[in-house]
């Protein structure tokens, strides 16, 4: 990964130059656009749920922003690795932490700056505010003093209270150590740790590590006044004394790490050296965490031990231990639950859930997000990048049902269902995904989907996918050993069937199965033979054959390389003449069915028609109720010309023959915006339309296109309609994610065959 390069001028610029001053705004969640919005949003209407959080305090979660409002809190005595700086120049950090928040995890903040160093005036001011709140994050605050605060918070407040310096660096070190362990085959019970620091996150870390298995007396801390035992004295407090050791022997770091398995560094820059670390036992693993240096550099820690695991607290190497992977998640499980207090239980359950994830298959958009084309659970990847969008639909259900389960939360809530909701604050295209998942998960994976190209990586490891989440039971059609090669590389525990057409065992009944379908047609039976082959035509033949439900295929071959043999083998649908495309298109929270552009050309105007029919209830399947508009360069006959006549033409045979409201014709801004129909043809039927019938595949083509990628929507398909068997065909350059949800299609399409 490329080294980050952050200037003076580049920070200062960002902060200020760049549109308003800060990173934060506060934006209104309600109209406020006449008489009538200001008499609900504030006086008379607002008196109202005044008085029944008077009656209620509970209702201030239903009535006000509350529930998903976070304080950020600092006194500036411990910013960043900057130290003491004063709370008004702890702004921009608490800011940051606000905008962290609300990007990952659609939490809501207010950054409060106190300007005190005495932690009971501090306490004073926090408990104060607290109603406002939902959660309060305590940050930058210097050690003790961060203690006192926090615990006597925690005892005061029924809303969770969380030092993110403390416990975020512990949960997310703590996953990546179980990791680490794993790899290097040591347990938590066996290890012995050295810490180099004795801060709020030192103590919290070992804290942590002792909850995952680590024995209290296997754990050693160091500060600045040396190694932290039993009767030392100086520089001693009640938190470091839990884990003083009784140890005569060590005395200085360098003491310390000889023949320990781990390094926690929680200090300061390059305090452990290259020949440090080679007195470290086999296979040390460092988690040198200082920022912006750490205790030791990557590349010297690798030179001396290139058997060691290395992470750091920086971006541009590998494992990055970054607080962003716990505080927005926790809270976010927290506030949803609305939990008193965020417990013990909690914070393991989010570093057990980090854990795992680690496991899973790295999805194309991350990879690309850190420009590497792979990346898998080992050496080099053993914590969740910060910018996967994974981490919320692991993390803060694993911390919700454990708030639950110790009964600090308010809230029960189901958590199928929670999951749901927590994939709609990724977006509306994430809505639209998961209805397709759990539409294709009904089947419980027993809808068997073929690719046609099995030996592609993107290809096995979406296989792998679609099995691992019960999507489908994939089969792979491909070169059996260059298949197994493959899923080893990969590092996949997956064995997926395999059809290897050079030693397909049924390619004679195939063949004459072809040969009677296509004998009319020019084909013979040598011929015959040698199609089937194509990992195309066998596949169209397999669903042909009963042996598998489904069909995909595309990813290295042009579209019409698939679709042509497929509509040769299986026609298309019946009472369908024309099969066609159609690509659902989320644009900020609104869905639109685009079609047809990937199949018919220049479709006359009763093609266009049947196109709209299959649009129109491919979006019912949907459970969205379609809203039909087909697009030209005319408004209701403005502009009279043979291809605005061709619309025109369709909009009436599609009044004729199907049961949804349908307008046209009507250029494309007319069609979507609802104040256009309004004001200049209060006559249409449909206003705001989310069925848009392009009058070519030219036009829908270059819609769909232009769209996704300058107007930052999202794509899903492209999804054919009307084929006489689940055929579909994936794009060239799809990502694993696309392929799934593809799969996914099939095996809709395939249970509504039924």
């Amino acid at each position: 990964m490329a080294k980050l390069s952050i200037t003076r001028e580049d920070a200062l610029e960002y902060h200020h130059i760049k549109g308003k001053p800060g990173k934060i705004s506060v934006t209104p969640t309600k109209p406020m656009n006449t008489q009538r919005d200001l008499g609900l949003a504030y006086s008379p209407g607002v008196a109202y749920p005044v008085l029944e959080i008077e009656k209620d305090p509970d209702l201030a979660y239903e009535y006000t922003s509350k529930g998903n409002l976070v304080a950020v809190i600092s006194n500036g005595t411990a910013i960043l690795g900057l130290g003491d700086r004063g709370a008004l120049a702890g702004k921009p950090v608490m800011e940051g932490k606000g905008v962290l928040f609300k990007k990952f995890a659609d939490v809501d903040v207010f950054d409060i700056e106190v300007n005190s160093h005495d932690p009971d005036e501090i306490i004073k001011v926090v408990a104060a505010i607290a109603p406002t709140f939902g959660g309060i994050n305590l940050e930058d605050i210097k050690a003790p003093e961060c203690f006192y605060i926090e615990e006597t918070l925690k005892g005061m407040l029924d809303i969770p209270v969380f030092h993110d310096d403390q416990h975020g660096t512990a949960i997310i070190s703590s996953a990546g150590l179980a990791n680490a362990l794993e790899i290097t085959g040591k347990k938590h019970d066996e290890i012995r740790i050295v810490i180099s620091g004795a801060g709020a996150s030192a103590i919290s870390c070992a804290e942590l590590a002792i909850r995952w298995g680590v024995k209290r007396e296997n754990i050693m801390l160091v500060d600045s006044k040396g190694v932290v035992y039993k009767g030392r004295g100086v520089g001693m407090n009640k938190y470091k004394d839990r884990l003083a050791v009784d140890d005569k022997g060590h005395r200085t770091l360098a003491d310390a790490v000889i023949g320990c398995d781990v390094f926690y560094g929680l200090s300061v820059a390059n305090v452990l050296s290259p020949e440090m670390v080679k007195t470290m036992a086999e296979s040390p693993i460092i988690f040198a965490m200082a920022n912006p240096d750490p205790e030791i550099r990557y590349e010297l820690a690798k030179e001396a031990r290139p058997d060691s695991i290395v992470a750091t607290g920086r971006s541009d190497y590998p494992n990055q231990v970054n607080n962003v992977l716990g505080f927005p998640f926790i809270f976010r499980g927290a506030l949803d639950v609305r939990a008193r207090t965020i417990n013990e239980e909690m914070k393991f359950a989010a570093s057990k859930s980090l854990y795992n994830l680690t496991r899973e298959d790295v999805p194309d958009s991350v990879l690309r997000a850190y420009g590497t084309d792979s990346m898998k659970f080992g050496m080099d990847y053993i914590i969740p990048k910060p910018l996967d969008p994974r981490v919320l639909l692991w993390e803060a259900p694993a911390v919700a049902q454990a708030a639950i389960d110790t009964g600090v939360a308010r809230k029960k809530i189901d958590m199928d269902e929670y999951k749901e909701k927590l994939a709609y604050r990724l977006g509306q295209g994430e809505h639209v995904r998961y209805f397709i998942m759990n539409k294709a998960k009904a089947t419980q994976g027993k809808k068997r989907v073929i690719f046609g190209e099995g030996e592609e990586t993107k290809i096995i490891r979406a296989a792998f996918q679609v099995q691992d989440e019960s999507i489908a039971t994939p089969i792979l059609i491909g070169n059996h050993e260059v298949i197994k090669e493959k899923i080893k590389l990969l590092g996949l525990d997956f064995k997926p069937k395999v059809v290897d057409p050079r030693h397909f065992h049924e390619a004679e009944k195939y063949a004459e199965a072809y040969y009677q379908l296509r004998q009319r047609k020019g084909i013979v039976l040598q011929d015959a033979v040698k199609y089937i082959m194509d990992p195309n035509v066998l596949g169209a033949m397999m669903v042909k054959m009963g042996d598998g439900d489904a069909f995909v295929s595309g990813l290295t071959y042009d579209y019409p390389e698939v679709i042509r043999p497929a509509l040769q083998i299986h026609h298309t649908e019946k009472g369908v003449t024309r099969a066609a495309g159609v690509y659902i298109m989320i644009v900020d929270d609104k869905t639109y069915f685009f079609t047809d552009p990937t199949v018919n050309i220049d479709p006359s105007a009763e093609d266009l028609s049947e196109i709209a029919c299959l649009a129109a209830n491919f979006a019912r399947r949907m459970e969205v109720e379609p809203r039909v508009a087909f697009l030209s360069f005319s408004n209701f006959g403005s502009t009279p010309h043979p291809l605005s006549d061709k619309v025109r033409r369709a909009v009436e045979l599609t009044k004729k023959r199907c049961d949804f409201v349908v307008e046209g014709e009507m250029q494309a801004d007319t069609a979507v915006i609802s104040e256009i129909i309004e004001e200049r043809y209060p006559f249409s039927a449909v206003k705001d339309a989310n069925v848009l019938v392009f009058p070519s595949l030219e036009s829908a083509n270059i819609a769909y296109k232009l769209l996704a990628r300058l107007g930052n929507a999202i794509a899903i398909g492209p999804i054919l309609l009307g084929m006489g068997a689940p055929i579909h065909v994936i794009q060239t350059g799809d990502d694993v994610n696309d392929i799934v949800e593809i799969a996914a299609v099939a095996v809709m399409d395939s249970v509504q065959r039924l």
